[in-house]
């Protein structure tokens, strides 16, 4: 109908931001008017919720749990394109769950790759690849080999 849609419209935003950024009073009722308008919505909303607390987990057997109560709830939804979703999603869950015990970002991996970057530029030119490798070790002497 009218109102519902008039509700929705415009509301991308709203519903991609994570709910703790949304400060303002008149948003947060908005977005409360909009899930009540649509069931479907609502329940893509709180399950997008609940995938996010998937990376606080410290613990990989609780973080699995989690997931596998994720998907089940995911599975049951009537909503294909939440189910096509969770079934795409199944075969990465181990690179998911590996965050638990190495928690590392891309910010981290981006500057170590950078940093071999300049290195490589430098040493344009040179034959000797172990010497390469030396100097990739000695710029970050913290990793272990």
């Amino acid at each position: 109908d009218h109102a519902s849609r008039t509700v929705i419209k415009g509301s991308r935003w709203l519903l991609l931001r994570n709910k703790a950024n949304i400060t303002r009073g008149e948003d947060r009722v908005r977005l409360y008017d909009l899930l009540d308008a649509n069931r479907n919505l609502m329940i893509v909303y709180v399950l997008k919720e609940d995938l996010k607390q998937l990376w606080q987990y410290k613990y990989p057997k609780a973080a699995h749990r989690a997931w596998k109560n994720w998907h089940r709830r995911a599975m049951q939804s009537a909503i294909e394109p939440l189910r096509r979703f969770a079934r795409r999603l199944k075969p990465y869950v181990p690179g998911i769950l590996a965050h638990c015990r190495f928690g590392l970002h891309t910010s981290l991996l981006e500057g170590i790759n950078n940093k071999i970057k300049v290195i490589k530029r430098m040493a344009y030119g040179f034959r000797d690849d172990e010497y390469f490798f030396l100097k990739i070790r000695a710029a970050f002497p913290g990793i272990p080999r």
